[in-house]
């Protein structure tokens, strides 16, 4: 197997556990207004991801770095076309990470509610934007002969592009819902767990109509098994909600999403942002790679690490891995500055 092609599973594996994982961040950060009713309930659910978010983020750094090393010609037209709203996913993530950790600094409901609004924007933005971007690299962006992208923001927001937003939003609306049910007791669990039955509902008809368009117009043989095996996944979760088994209900949703994205890029394979001009060429994983010695070197260090960071982060999660409820919350404590 060529390397090119290792590279290529190596950047959908990266984003499949940044899907995986930061997608029920994303969607606890969401559900914040929605799910809690007092200060208390709502720091239930930012301790529920409180020790994880921020290793959960690190998949999408590795992601870009990758990108960037291995296939440079993606890198350079990614980031240069879809600027915009890369920009914003990042000033959005900024933000988040801001409200995680000053919405406690002081006592007083406003500046929390204030971090809270933060919080919420930080989630749904990027939420949305993913899916558009994944969209438009699908599809086919406007890409001249000379491997550079020549269209603007708004070529970005096809019907098809927000579909995608759209699918990606609600995924990880469900997939939030279902680890809020699965990492905390008392009426905050009931409550995400019934709503991430309605809230999935909605995510499986927007999920088929995106897969089902995205197979018609780039999918493979390989891309349709995957979606099928997603959409069997959800459903399964779901199913697993309705019965209160928030663990098999987390672990469907894990999977459909997992499964989707590897879909996703099965239908992208060969190319890695194909053109849609008739003149123009598309980045494939061989005109857009690194040479032969880069990508060893990248192998081998990959090899040696990769194993290290998965094992850290799986021992985060299993040190991390009890219930929490509105009697673990200690009486919210102000910082203040000394003189």
């Amino acid at each position: 197997m060529e390397l090119t092609t290792v590279w290529f599973g190596l950047i959908t594996v990266l984003w499949i556990g940044y899907f995986c994982l930061e997608g029920f961040d994303f969607g606890v950060g969401m559900l914040l207004p929605v799910l809690a009713e007092d200060d208390t309930e709502r720091r239930v659910l930012i301790n529920t991801i409180g020790p994880v978010w921020d290793g959960n983020e690190v998949w999408v750094l590795v992601a870009g770095g990758a990108t960037f090393a291995a296939f440079p010609e993606w890198y350079a037209t990614l980031f240069s076309g879809f600027y915009m709203p890369l920009l914003l996913i990042l000033v959005a993530l900024i933000v988040r990470g801001l409200a995680f950790e000053y919405r406690a600094k002081r006592d007083d409901d406003a500046w929390r509610r204030n971090w809270d609004i933060s919080i919420f924007v930080g989630s749904l933005v990027p939420s949305l934007l993913w899916g558009v971007a994944f969209a438009n690299i699908l599809r086919g962006v406007p890409i001249d002969s000379d491997l550079e992208y020549v269209g603007g923001f708004f070529d970005l927001l096809s019907p098809y592009a927000l579909l995608g937003g759209l699918m990606t939003l609600l995924l990880f609306l469900t997939h939030g819902a279902m680890f809020i049910a699965l990492k905390t007791d008392g009426p905050v669990r009931h409550r995400a767990g019934r709503l991430a039955v309605r809230v999935g509902a909605g995510a499986a008809v927007a999920a088929v109509l995106f897969l089902g368009w995205t197979q018609l117009e780039t999918g493979s043989a390989a891309s349709a098994v995957a979606f099928a095996l997603a959409a069997a996944s959800l459903l399964a979760g779901l199913h697993a909600a309705l019965q209160r088994r928030e663990g098999w209900a987390f672990v469907g949703t894990f999977a459909a999403i997992a499964l989707g994205v590897a879909g996703l890029f099965l239908a992208l394979f060969p190319d890695v942002m194909p053109t849609s001009l008739a003149g123009g060429a598309s980045l494939t994983t061989s005109n857009a790679s690194a040479t032969h010695y880069t990508l060893t070197i990248m192998t081998v260090v990959a090899a040696i690490f990769t194993p290290v960071v998965l094992a850290y982060q799986a021992w985060t999660y299993w040190v991390f891995r009890k219930r929490i409820a509105v009697h673990h919350i200690p009486q919210a404590t102000a910082v203040t500055s000394r003189a």
